[in-house]
């Protein structure tokens, strides 16, 4: 039991909802985040950290290879501060890639495999990358950026060369340029397993996260060594009532997050790690694939992942066989709002899970619905241990009583130092300690928070404010939607009107005017979509997020060209 003072609880009224053994604050660590990974190779050198296609590597065996590729790394040049970019997909690679450059001091620049050559080449001229460590699928994109960017360091693997059987290929094999090094023999020919000894503090930056996208214009949210360290600690010991429970030799984590943002990095990789977990990885979300995965497996202590890969497996023909509620301890979803109809049919299934809220810029976490203790439908929870959130009018700044709908301000050691090369926007988005988040969001007397929208997606129709999330929520229930979009787009008469971008069951048939008159029964009216289109896929980013500037965009240059 914990005796918090009242004092505390006028600040932080979520504390009396916490789980019985979550802690209230913590006492972080001051080392670099590579330990982490010492430390559990320390207390579980001999299990397995990583599974990948029936290949293991020990905690003892992936510390030393992390320390010898790091100093591989010193040895090509790359130092304290350099950049070096990780353009891979989930792999043992891409894990050991990490830990050495966290181990080296460099600064790991997240890098999405399906990014164009154009979306590269921005991401390497911001950030100035020196090292650059792919795998050859990639070769035909690096090699077209590379023609105008002097790259000091490049690095390439094939994705299964980590896979006993399978063969490991050669740097002629791959016909790579003489310039250019082969990550197995670069990793074979390093025997020196002393850690390097360089100088980090906790403020140092140690990871660089791009966001925006689609949705805007890039955005390096620059993590540091101490965010990393909190992160993990807080995600690590806010499941323990869970974790705990399971013996060290049981724990297993579903990694199908990707590795190359943040929310994967933290919830899968860190999280694992830190709770000496095996990472069982899978480099894609392929359906089929993560369904004969589930069933090699006689449990999961955790899945981190988002709702359109629950929604996926949950939907799956073999959902039912295989006994999810029991094959599963735990399921958490992020990174965008779980449908209610979603978050019931898991429990119907007898599944143990919980929804969370996270931004790049807070190293992936900031709040959460307690594991064991009150969960409220339709609340991403509350705020995570030594987090403090405040709910504000977003035209005067003031803070709003519960109940009213406000931004969503946040301060806590998961906040972001600043965006990398970019004062204007973090002074912007970063004032005294508050991160403006762009949600949109209440809080309930209890310390809930409940997200409604992003304030940039927020419809302004005939007057009133719409938010798209609560129309989505709507159009999901109808049984033959599997995923929905909804927009505001420019209109002469009413300033925006509603636009819903539906994909529908593999099958189903439905009309336009069936989905408008399955909303006119359950939405006001002025919320009810005026135009309805189908597509067979929607714009989401790789951890679910839904691109609605995408798709508004598309149709502000219809209108356009339809004008001329």
């Amino acid at each position: 039991m914990y005796f918090i003072p009242e004092e505390i609880l006028a600040k932080r009224p979520w504390l009396r909802q916490y789980d019985y053994d979550a802690p209230r604050t913590i006492s972080y660590p001051k080392y670099p985040a590579f330990d982490v990974l010492r430390n559990s190779a320390n207390y579980t050198p001999n299990k397995p950290a990583t599974y990948f296609y029936g290949t293991e590597i020990t905690f003892w065996e992936l510390y030393l290879d992390s320390i010898r590729f790091a100093n591989a790394l010193i040895d090509l040049g790359i130092k304290k501060g350099d950049r070096v970019g990780i353009l891979l997909p989930n792999c043992p690679q891409f894990v050991i890639s990490y830990w050495a450059l966290l181990a080296a001091g460099a600064i790991v620049v997240n890098l999405n495999p399906m990014f164009t050559p154009t979306e590269l080449s921005f991401v390497l001229n911001i950030t100035g990358l020196t090292g650059l460590i792919t795998f050859d699928m990639l070769l035909p994109n690096v090699r077209t950026v590379l023609q105008n960017y002097n790259m000091p360091v490049v690095i390439v693997t094939r994705l299964f060369d980590f896979i006993n059987g399978a063969g490991v290929s050669t740097k002629e094999e791959l016909g790579l340029e003489k310039e250019w090094h082969h990550f197995s023999e670069l990793l074979n020919q390093c025997t020196n397993t002393v850690r390097p000894r360089i100088p980090i503090k906790p403020e140092d930056p140690a990871v660089i996260q791009f966001t925006g996208g689609t949705t805007g214009v890039p955005k390096g949210a620059v993590l540091t060594h101490g965010n990393l360290v909190a992160a993990t600690h807080l995600v690590g010991l806010w499941g323990k009532s869970v974790t705990d429970q399971v013996p060290i030799e049981r724990r297993v984590v579903l990694c199908t997050l990707p590795y190359f943002h943040v929310y994967g990095e933290i919830c899968a990789m860190s999280y694992s790690i830190f709770t000496t977990s095996t990472q069982v990885i899978l480099p894609r979300f392929e359906i089929d694939e993560v369904m004969q995965t589930i069933a090699s497996f006689p449990e999961f202590s955790f899945w981190p992942c988002v709702p359109t890969m629950l929604m996926a497996v949950l939907n799956h023909p073999r959902a039912q066989e295989l006994d999810l509620g029991k094959r599963f301890d735990f399921v958490n979803t992020g990174a965008a709002p779980c449908p209610v109809d979603l978050i019931e049919k898991a429990k119907d299934m007898n599944i143990f899970m919980s929804e969370g809220w996270g931004m790049s810029e807070t190293t992936s976490l900031g709040i959460s619905n307690p594991v064991t203790n009150l969960k409220k439908v339709g609340s991403i929870g509350i705020p995570y241990p030594d987090v403090d959130i405040r709910i504000v009018d977003i035209n005067t700044g003031e803070d709003l009583p519960a109940g009213e709908r406000g931004e969503l301000l946040i301060k806590s050691p998961l906040v972001m130092k600043e965006y990398w090369n970019n004062p204007e926007e973090t002074a912007r988005q970063l004032k005294d300690g508050w991160l403006r988040t762009g949600d949109m969001a209440y809080m309930d007397e209890d310390g809930y928070v409940f997200i409604v929208d992003r304030t940039k997606d927020m419809i302004i129709a005939g007057g009133f404010n719409i938010y798209p999330q609560e129309i989505d929520e709507v159009i999901f229930k109808h049984p033959k939607v599997k995923d929905v979009i909804t927009v505001g787009i420019p209109d002469e008469y009413r300033g925006e009107t509603v636009k819903a971008f539906v994909q529908l069951v593999e099958g189903a048939s439905v009309t336009e005017e069936e989905i408008i008159a399955f909303c006119r029964e359950r939405l006001a009216a002025y919320k009810v979509p005026r135009l309805v289109e189908f597509r067979t896929e929607l714009p989401r980013s790789q951890v679910g997020k839904a691109f609605r500037r995408l798709l508004r965009d598309e149709e502000i240059a219809k209108q356009k060209k339809g004008s001329e």
